[in-house]
């Protein structure tokens, strides 16, 4: 089942790469405090790296001002991946963090199958604003496009 606005985020973990492998506890991540997080289905793949991704990057200043108070990308990707992608990018205050085994979107209902293409299962493009735990906005793409994930849909939630 799928994670709806006016829930609960489950209990689980994720992790990053910062000269060792850290886990990192979601019920730390978004206890207490309002958190942007949006998932991509691959590090360095084209729409997540050239569209979803830069959309936050350069709106990081802007959600701040909103009251956020951390920007999340997750992708089911392991953390060196994501560490890797973090350089790369030169993700300014966007903590970078590994799903690497799908399990964490799995609890959110959000995988997505692109076994057809070789890709195995990974995570839907998403996004949420998670207020103290309890999601407050929650965009999932249809397709292929960035519209209800996107920064920009983000921000204009978070202007209502």
């Amino acid at each position: 089942m799928t994670i709806q606005v006016g829930d609960k985020l489950p209990s689980g973990t994720l992790r990053k790469f910062d000269g060792a492998i850290q886990t990192v506890a979601t019920d730390d991540l978004f206890g207490g405090r309002t958190v942007v997080l949006f998932a991509v289905p691959g590090a360095f793949t084209p729409t997540c790296n050239d569209t979803h991704f830069p959309g936050f990057q350069v709106s990081t200043d802007k959600l701040k001002e909103r009251g956020v108070d951390q920007v999340v990308c997750i992708a089911v990707n392991d953390p060196f991946v994501m560490a890797a992608w973090d350089k790369a990018l030169g993700a300014r205050d966007i903590e970078m963090l590994s799903d690497g085994n799908g399990d964490y979107v799995a609890q959110l209902g959000l995988t997505l199958d692109l076994s057809a293409i070789g890709l195995g299962t990974r995570s839907a493009r998403f996004a949420l604003v998670v207020e103290d735990g309890v999601v407050r906005y929650l965009g999932v793409e249809p397709g292929k496009d960035v519209g209800v994930s996107s920064a920009d849909a983000v921000l204009a939630h978070l202007d209502h």
